[in-house]
């Protein structure tokens, strides 16, 4: 049944190197038939390789019917990932980049029940020193909602607090903020007072058999030495994580949401 007062999203969390895109091209159209989501998005800061996503990657996306992807900090590392957000609006980058960087940092998505904003920000704790996304906030979100009132923010952030302050700040003035960016899906997802939906980190869509996506021996001898060393996509224990929420079309309010990964953790062995 269709309830035409409630638009559904389904987010996709961080999309790593080619089993990440295998595991999408796999299993979001079994999710999107299961969900009947109204809107699509997937962070894909990590979709090439591990760093950044270009239009191989935003093509295949889009095709399998997301309608918006996200990026992070590692939306800059590779020149094709930067060339793809002149061409392509539905892939934005963090708005709170300074002026004058390539992209755009939100995209006002229409659905068949109404348009929804999709806000992309980046933490600045731990992280590169730009411009503020709580300052940000405050000038952009009137702006959206000139458009809608139902806004959807990816914080793409490493520091828990500064995920946890940013949606406390914004309680009731958007309608979801998820976290990115640590690949750790967490237990806290939840509606805040004022009708905000939220989770700290989605999670990864990559391997598990992994640092993070990283291959563990490399991880490893960049915590034991201290040097830089040779970025490689890990291949094995691929796992689908993500968000799926419904928003109350008038109000805005996040009424429901669900966390997703797939396949689940083996808790034990035989």
């Amino acid at each position: 049944m269709v309830i035409m007062n409630q638009i559904n999203i389904l987010f996709i969390g961080d999309i790593v190197g080619k089993p990440g895109m295998d595991m999408a091209q796999t299993w979001l159209p079994g999710l999107i038939q299961k969900y009947k989501p109204d809107l699509v998005i997937a962070n894909g800061e990590n979709a090439s390789d591990g760093k950044g996503c270009t239009n191989k990657e935003g093509d295949i996306l889009f095709n399998l019917g997301v309608h918006v992807i996200t990026g992070g900090n590692h939306t800059w590392d590779k020149h094709q990932s930067q060339d793809y957000l002149k061409t392509e609006p539905r892939a934005i980058r963090p708005l709170n980049y300074p002026k004058g960087t390539y992209g755009n940092g939100y995209y006002i998505a229409e659905t068949k029940k109404g348009k929804v904003a999709v806000l992309n920000l980046q933490g600045r704790t731990f992280m590169a020193t730009i411009d503020d996304p709580f300052r940000v906030s405050d000038w952009i979100i009137p702006k959206l909602k000139e458009e809608t009132n139902i806004i959807f923010i990816d914080f793409h952030a490493e520091a828990t607090a500064e995920k946890l302050a940013l949606v406390n700040y914004l309680d009731g003035k958007v309608s979801v903020l998820v976290g990115t960016h640590t690949h750790i899906q967490t237990n806290d997802e939840r509606i805040l007072p004022m009708g905000t939906g939220y989770i700290t980190d989605v999670g990864m869509t990559g391997p598990y058999d992994s640092v993070i996506g990283m291959k563990t021996i490399a991880a490893i001898n960049r915590f034991l030495y201290q040097t830089p060393q040779k970025y490689e996509t890990a291949q094995d224990d691929v796992h689908i994580c993500g968000m799926f929420f419904k928003i109350d079309k008038d109000t805005g309010k996040t009424i429901e949401l669900e966390k997703i990964l797939f396949p689940e953790f083996v808790r034990k062995t035989e």
